[in-house]
Formats: C-alpha cells, sequence, structure tokens
C-alpha cells in the first residue's frame, strides 16, 4: 500500500498543500510541491505595492492558541509559530442605516452582554449554538475522519465520539433557519440579517441554508479560549514558516509549475505531467502518492477520462461556488477613524443580496504590523460576487470600474476617504483570482456548507483513485487556514496508515 520514502507529489502551495508537505517532509517522505503562481500561500498569500503590504484574501487566522490546530502543527515541526494579536472584537458589523456596530467581542461574558443587548430574546438561540460549538470542538479536536471512506477512517471518526458527540445528532439535518423559527426568531430582521452577513462569511450560504452544526463552530470560535488573530508582517509569514520546515527536511517546492494532468492506471495515482512555466519544457514525473490541494472543481479536469463517472457528476451538481470583488487601499493614516476596528462588516440594504457591492467585509492594518510605512494604512475590503458576472459580460473593465467606484464611495461612508488621503488603489475580480490562484472560475471559500455538503456529507480526503488525495477547502471542516490545516492533518495521517498497512 505504501511506505515511508514514498515519493509524494502535492499539487498546490496553499496552506493546505503546504502544510501537508512540511509533515510529510517531516515524517520521512520524499516530498515535492508545485504551484503556477509566483508566490506560495494561495489565497491567503501576499502582494506589494508602493511601501504597503496587502493581504491577498484570508486576512485573519484560528487556531493559533495553545491546543489549536496551528499551534499543534507548528509544534510537531519544531517551528516557531508566526507572532500574532488577538482581534477583539473579532469583527465589528454594521447594520444598514445604524451608527452603533454589532460587536463579536473575544471574552465570552462581553459578548453575552452584547448580544443579549443587540437581539433582546434571542439568549436561548445563542446558548443552544454555545452548546454544539463545545461539543462539536471537543469532538474535532480528537481527529475524526470525515466522511469516512473505509474500516481505518470509520474507526478514527468512531475513537472522537463521546456521550456529549451525540446530543449533536438530533441537529445533523438542521440549518439555522431551522433552529430561528424553532425560537420564534425567523422574523428578527436584525438577528438574521447579521447572522447572514456572519455566516456568508464563514460557510458561504446564508442562515436560511448553513448547516447548524457548522454554524455553531464558525460563530463560536471568535470567543476565548480560541479566538481570531491578526498576523504581524502579513499573511504570508505562514505559509513563510511551512516552507522554511518542508526545505529543511528536504522537500522542495517549485512555484511557477504547473500540474497538467494526473495520471491514473487501473485505478491508482501513478505520476503527473509538469509545465515550467519560465521555459515551457514538460515532463512526466512519476509519484507514489498525491495530494491534490485543489478545488474538487479542479480536480476533474486533472484527471480527464480517469475521473469516475459518478465522482464527476457529484462535482457537476454543485450549487455555483462565490467569487469575490476585492479593492486594496493604501491611505494615509488619517483616513482611520479612531478606535477602528481590525475587522469590519458592513451592509447597505436590507433590499439587496449580500454581495454584488451590498455588503463588504474590511480588514485594516494596525500602526506597526509590517503592512504599511509609518503614518499610512491598508485597507482590504471585499464583497462576494456571482464569479459567472465576471466572465459573462460584454465589457470587463467598464464593470470593474463600476465595483471599484461603488465600493469606494460606500467605504467613504465610515474612512475619511478624500482623494489626497488614498495613495496607492487596485481591484481584484474572480478573473484575477483565477489567474493567480489558478481556482476554477476564481471561486473563493469551497464548497458552501449547506447540510447536503457539511461534514459526513461532504467530498471526502479519500479519493475514488487509490493514493490520490484531495486536501483544502472543498473538504472536511471548511474554509479558513485552520480549516485546511485540518484536512492536511487528515490526510497526513491517512497517507500514514496506508504505509503502516503497507509495511505489515
Amino acid at each position: 500500500m505504501g511506505s515511508k520514502g514514498d515519493r509524494v507529489v502535492v499539487v498546490g502551495a496553499g496552506i493546505g498543500g503546504l502544510t501537508t508537505a512540511a509533515l510529510l517532509a517531516h515524517r520521512g517522505y520524499q516530498v515535492l510541491v508545485l504551484d503556477q503562481a509566483l508566490v506560495p500561500g494561495g489565497c491567503a498569500s501576499t502582494f506589494k505595492r508602493r511601501g504597503f503590504t496587502f493581504d491577498v484574501g484570508a486576512t485573519q487566522v484560528a487556531g493559533l492558541e495553545p491546543g489549536g490546530i496551528h499551534h499543534r502543527i507548528f509544534s510537531e515541526l519544531e517551528i516557531e509559530p508566526p507572532e500574532a494579536t488577538p482581534c477583539d472584537p473579532a469583527c465589528a458589523v454594521l447594520l444598514p442605516g445604524e451608527t452603533d456596530p454589532i460587536n463579536v467581542w473575544r471574552d465570552p461574558d462581553q459578548w453575552r452582554a452584547e448580544r443579549q443587548r443587540q437581539f433582546p430574546g434571542s439568549e436561548p438561540f445563542w446558548q443552544l449554538l454555545a452548546d454544539l460549538f463545545r461539543y462539536s470542538w471537543a469532538f474535532q479536536g480528537r481527529d475524526p475522519i470525515l466522511p469516512p471512506r473505509n474500516i481505518w477512517d470509520f474507526w478514527q471518526l468512531t475513537k472522537a465520539v463521546r456521550p456529549d458527540t451525540l446530543l449533536t445528532l438530533p441537529h445533523t439535518f438542521s440549518t439555522v433557519g431551522d433552529a430561528l423559527r424553532g425560537y420564534r426568531l425567523a422574523d428578527n430582521l436584525r438577528l438574521r440579517t447579521f447572522l447572514d452577513l456572519q455566516l456568508k462569511l464563514y460557510s458561504q450560504v446564508d442562515a436560511e441554508n448553513t448547516a447548524l452544526l457548522y454554524a455553531a463552530t464558525a460563530l463560536g470560535v471568535s470567543q476565548a479560549p480560541h479566538g481570531l488573530f491578526h498576523l504581524q508582517g502579513s499573511m504570508q509569514v505562514l505559509s513563510d514558516r511551512l516552507v522554511q520546515a518542508l526545505e529543511r527536511d528536504g522537500g522542495r517546492l517549485l512555484m511557477r509549475h504547473s500540474v497538467e494532468q494526473i495520471h491514473v492506471e487501473a485505478g491508482v495515482v501513478k505520476a503527473v505531467t509538469i509545465r515550467n512555466q519560465k521555459t515551457n519544457d514538460v515532463w512526466t514525473e512519476p509519484a507514489d502518492q498525491v495530494v491534490a490541494n485543489v478545488t474538487v472543481q479542479n480536480l476533474v479536469p486533472l484527471l480527464s477520462e480517469a475521473i469516475p463517472l459518478g465522482y464527476q457528476q457529484r462535482v457537476d451538481k454543485l450549487p455555483q461556488a462565490s467569487g469575490a470583488f476585492v479593492i486594496y487601499l493604501g491611505v494615509e493614516q488619517s483616513a482611520i477613524p479612531d478606535g477602528c476596528p481590525p475587522h469590519l462588516q458592513f451592509l447597505y440594504d436590507y433590499d439587496g443580496p449580500i454581495g454584488e457591492n451590498n455588503s463588504l467585509f474590511v480588514s485594516v492594518s494596525h500602526p506597526g504590523d509590517g503592512r504599511a510605512p509609518e503614518g499610512q494604512a491598508t485597507i482590504v475590503a471585499s464583497s462576494f460576487t456571482d464569479p459567472t458576472l465576471w466572465w459573462q459580460c460584454p465589457d470587463y473593465e467598464s464593470l470593474k470600474q463600476q465595483y471599484t467606484e461603488t465600493a469606494i464611495a460606500r467605504l467613504g461612508q465610515f474612512f475619511h476617504l478624500t482623494p489626497e488621503r488614498i495613495l496607492h488603489q487596485e481591484s481584484a475580480t474572480p478573473r484575477t483570482f483565477a489567474h493567480y490562484t489558478g481556482r476554477e472560475q476564481g471561486i473563493v471559500g469551497g464548497i458552501g456548507q449547506r447540510v447536503s455538503t457539511f461534514g459526513p456529507f461532504g467530498f471526502a480526503n479519500r479519493t475514488p483513485i487509490q493514493k490520490l488525495w484531495l486536501v483544502g477547502d472543498s473538504t472536511h471542516p471548511g474554509e479558513g487556514t485552520a480549516g485546511v490545516s485540518y484536512s492536511a492533518l487528515t490526510v497526513v495521517r491517512q497517507i500514514e496508515a496506508n504505509s503502516e498497512k503497507g509495511r505489515s
């Protein structure tokens, strides 16, 4: 089945791929990582302009606290975790026509008081979420395999179950919308809108459609002893540390190298075809194991005719994933209001959809955090968008300009964005993300966490092709650097279990 020393090819140098690669190299495997981009990190990488450092997509990290997934992985790799500060509040949410934000505080008592003030009568609903989060978090911390695909996977899942895990079972098929109706809160427009905004950010879908068990974790992880963290320097330090560990342990990383095909014989991975984008040289690299840190939508064409029909049909039936429109601003510090939180969410119109520039998630640099020169700051604001809009529009540049002007106008309602205070601006669309990350249609955030695609019903790390593994935000437990790192740890454990079986 395999052995230590296996040649492992990792397709994609996002956080999921780099984490898998670094752990496997540390455990004695021969690892080669390939990525078509200029820099590692995928959607958690950065770029520099005129002295500013902009986080491309992801702007905050969970799992750096003791016992958190990043802390566990960095401890195993024997490298220092990146310097970071807790986000408190994790987010400040401004609803239409309101100037008093809903602050998602890190302190549980402070957050409880805030939500009781903002949403009177909703506390039983929040207590349900808190209970489900406690049970689910403990369960996830015991490293279950979801969804299981063989006896070993099922055994790992079984070992992670405790009596309190069973308390989550009645809610397996419930959405947040179901819970709101159960507590007679379905008509509470402010609460539902707040939940729609937050859950769209973490689950890609609104409260009506987000699986309740996923929502409990997504909404609960902001509070101590967990929390969301702002990295010193930029998001790039996360991938830089992983690359250092990978190369220290003998692994190789080749940027500007794209994998054009994964070769399969008799249902088993055998090799990959690689193109050097600088020289255009093409060759086939043998592989004992292949880890695909790509979207499940990208995996299908890589397998070509080798893709099992049922797997392809399942991918084809997935609802349209979201893209993102992002505006990056380098500004004078005077453009930032005093006491501005590091992360904000704005909704501009109750009647509009959450997306298409009607809502913005905004991240603001801190003085001295390495993202801007002294006396200056960065603002990164993103809005969900239908990616097909950007691929089918008759005038792409005009649409991009329209979105940019609307975003700046709306940001100007909170920030002091006079022309002389804006030192740099540029925008990214799904077409930009497709170009730089290689993700099909430039989609972000993985598969929406509906009941039908969450946890036991989602895509497994173990694909129908032997020795081909899927890692990243298409798999359990979902998006974010913490989510894809759990996914990476699962794949590493599965590969090791195969290797042990091969030696026995």
